[in-house]
């Protein structure tokens, strides 16, 4: 059974960007609840439209039981889960946005996200735990719905929550401030103890859920094992592994490396930059000898964009200084800033993109600012970039592949 996403209510007219997002990727329904499979998330987060035609499946509750038995356990997680479990997998729309968080956060950040869940301090996380960030995260969206029909406000809830949410709240409405807020600034704001031990006296919270992959992933099919850190962090690594790598294969063909082209072009792939020909000429003239960018490379680099806010203070600093930022420079306030060591070549080729004036010295501001879009994969809307690599990058693979 199929519904055509174009329903007759448009919905889509009452959902936020995200909202939105997330009902074009969706391939699955189940009792008037939408969900993605781990393709479609893999989809959402690495092209602009949906593969597939745009319908949504009517799940039975055999094949999801049938699913769900098929879930490997988290300590037989890797780096190709997504991939592994393809359309064998559902996601609700809270764990996409959960997701999303996970791929623009720090190796460092990991510890807090987990200790935000682990409310007893006993250095494990149950699945009653876990499910507090449906509550949060359902609050946060309700702040920013779109005024309009209430009843049809009400079936995209529906749609996205599988309940009709009520008026109640566990979050603190009065007297809040109005200042917008990441979904992760929301979460670390939200898990206080109390919040936690209101939500402990609702015993409906997760009965009245459908188990998912992510569930049934972490705490068992029976919902009854504990998460640890070290199963978490994994979790959360591998995730972070495993985007990157399909986005690096999408252009490496084979190869171990991809073209200094080829990774402006990713880094631009996301960003709200009107001519990004300018930026891909400036490189190409700059580095007239194709070296490529290995994996691990490409990796460093977006585990330091993941840093950017702390590399944001560091640069500050310099500009009090009134120092000019030079490669060595910007490789130490990487380093101080976040940890990540990036190689030699990896700063020339990024200095070469963002030198527009030419004068080997980064323009840091303008770099910030379109590396935060990157780092936003999607959350602000997409931007294609035409793709394309130079003569001398289409001989080297075509003869490597020989």
């Amino acid at each position: 059974v199929t519904e055509n996403r174009s329903d007759p209510e448009d919905l889509h007219l009452y959902a936020t960007p995200r909202e939105q997002r997330f009902r074009r990727f969706a391939s699955l329904e189940f009792e008037g609840q939408l969900y993605m499979t781990p393709y479609d998330f893999i989809q959402a987060v690495t092209n602009d439209e949906p593969k597939r035609a745009k319908k949504w499946r009517s799940l039975s509750k055999q094949e999801l039981n049938q699913i769900l038995m098929e879930t490997p356990p988290v300590w037989k997680g890797s780096s190709k889960l997504f991939r592994n479990l393809n359309d064998k997998g559902v996601i609700s729309y809270t764990e996409y946005l959960f997701l999303l968080c996970i791929l623009t956060k720090p190796h460092a950040g990991f510890r807090i996200a987990f200790n935000m869940f682990d409310t007893d301090g006993n250095e494990m996380v149950d699945k009653k735990e876990f499910l507090v960030l449906q509550e949060i995260f359902r609050k946060k969206n309700e702040k920013r719905e779109r005024r309009g029909d209430e009843e049809k406000r009400a079936m995209l809830r529906l749609q996205l929550y599988g309940y009709h949410t009520s008026t109640n709240s566990v979050l603190k409405t009065e007297g809040e401030d109005l200042v917008p807020r990441s979904y992760w600034d929301t979460l670390r704001r939200s898990t206080s103890q109390a919040l936690f031990s209101d939500l402990a006296e609702r015993d409906d919270l997760s009965s009245s859920l459908s188990d998912t992959t992510l569930l049934v992933h972490f705490f068992g099919k029976k919902g009854k094992a504990e998460l640890n850190f070290e199963d978490f962090y994994r979790f959360m690594d591998n995730l972070q592994t495993e985007v990157l790598e399909i986005e690096f294969l999408s252009y490496s063909n084979g190869m171990n490396t991809i073209s200094e082209e080829d990774f402006a072009h990713i880094l631009l792939r996301y960003t709200n930059v009107e001519n990004t020909s300018s930026y891909l000429e400036n490189m190409r003239c700059r580095i007239p000898e194709e070296k490529g960018i290995t994996f691990d490379e490409f990796r460093s680099f977006f585990q330091f964009l993941n840093n950017l806010e702390d590399f944001t203070i560091a640069m500050q600093m310099y500009n009090f200084a009134s120092r000019s930022i030079g490669q060595d420079e910007f490789k130490r306030a990487v380093y101080v800033a976040t940890g990540v060591k990036l190689s030699p070549h990896l700063v020339n080729t990024v200095f070469k993109i963002f030198d527009v004036d030419r004068d080997d010295q980064l323009s840091y501001k303008e770099f910030i600012g379109i590396m935060k879009d990157r780092l936003n994969r999607g959350f602000r809307g997409y931007k294609p970039v035409q793709r394309y690599t130079t003569f001398k990058s289409c001989v080297r693979k075509e003869l490597y592949s020989r």
